[in-house]
């Protein structure tokens, strides 16, 4: 830790960023870190690919998010969230080039790319360890950054209810309360609304649920096209997942999802992201790991071009291995 915040306090203009399609821990760790830069008086600027899903949209200093890279010249990129630099993004390249890049990651299968790294697989949230990093900066806690952080832990710990969760979790957001932050005002903005677009998004989604023929995998697919009939934007799949990981008998959850810009790099079907959540007895990292994807023993996810029904047809049959210890491809 000690070189990166070396390496933080020499530069005068960072760029703090995350992954493209940003989830709460993303878009709360990149707003606590590039607030916390702003008030030790550094040129600060905010980016990420995707546009912020609407839930997020209260967290203080989110309008300082831009999805163009800043014209001037960075000393230090501080990339948070990204078990992998391309999950930046098409901006990775550039991103990469910055003289110092200063990696801050939670997930257990970080490629350790970057200058630097600060990565805590044993951490609740990427937000823990912002927290932690700010504290060593000598940065006071405001309320908006606290809301930051607060929100951050709330929505990767699933509210308190996933395996990630820990006593620090409880601790720092005990602390954040004390510093101002309101949980029901949190909770309403990311838990309590929905556009009627989104809602009508849910029902197609629920409607496109399978389960493996052993019902120890559910599987639920957004595509394109329920975007388009919904007038939809893909950050409002967020969250979906979580009506499938509810299953009973499920041991882990699968969304397919269609990606917008997304190009087959093999000239056939179309660029999917699946995302996997577990119930903590099958490691979906490991088999991410085999698509060249990555995450967390519980959740993790990984792109692949093809076929929707060759994409299916993989996962229903590695279905058929869980419970037997494997991970690996079928």
């Amino acid at each position: 830790m000690d070189a990166l915040l070396q390496a933080i306090e020499s530069a005068g203009h960072l760029l703090v960023t995350t992954h493209a399609d940003p989830d709460g821990d993303a878009v709360g760790s990149l707003l606590a870190m590039g607030l916390g830069l702003t008030q030790l008086g550094k040129q600060v600027d905010f980016y990420v690919e995707s546009p912020i899903p609407a839930v997020y949209q209260f967290l203080p200093a989110v309008e300082r998010i831009r999805r163009r890279l800043p014209a001037a010249a960075c000393d230090a990129a501080v990339v948070l969230d990204c078990g992998d630099g391309s999950r930046v993004g098409e901006a990775w390249e550039a991103v990469s080039r910055i003289p110092a890049v200063l990696n801050i990651d939670h997930h257990v299968s970080n490629t350790g790319f970057g200058t630097h790294r600060l990565i805590e697989g044993a951490a609740c949230a990427t937000a823990e360890i912002a927290y932690h990093l700010i504290r060593r900066m000598g940065v006071r806690i405001d309320r908006d950054i606290a809301t930051c952080i607060y929100t951050g832990i709330l929505t990767d710990t699933g509210s308190f209810r996933f395996s990630n969760t820990n006593a620090a979790a409880f601790a720092i957001c005990r602390e954040m309360i004390e510093l101002g932050v309101e949980p029901h005002e949190v909770a309403r903005h990311v838990y309590g609304s929905y556009s009627l677009g989104r809602i009508k998004l849910l029902n197609l989604a629920l409607n496109s649920i399978e389960l493996s023929p052993n019902g120890k995998l559910s599987l639920m697919t957004v595509t394109r096209g329920m975007l388009e009939e919904t007038q939809t934007q893909p950050e409002d799949a967020d969250g979906l997942i979580n009506y499938v990981r509810r299953i009973e008998d499920v041991r882990v959850a699968a969304l397919i999802q269609e990606q917008v810009n997304g190009r087959a790099s093999h000239g056939a079907g179309a660029c999917y992201h699946v995302s996997l959540r577990s119930d903590g007895s099958v490691d979906v990292a490991a088999f991410a790991g085999t698509y060249g994807g990555g995450g967390h023993r519980s959740a993790a996810g990984f792109q692949i071009d093809g076929a929707l029904a060759d994409i299916k047809a993989q996962l229903l049959d590695w279905a058929e291995h869980l419970g037997r210890g494997a991970a690996s491809r079928p």
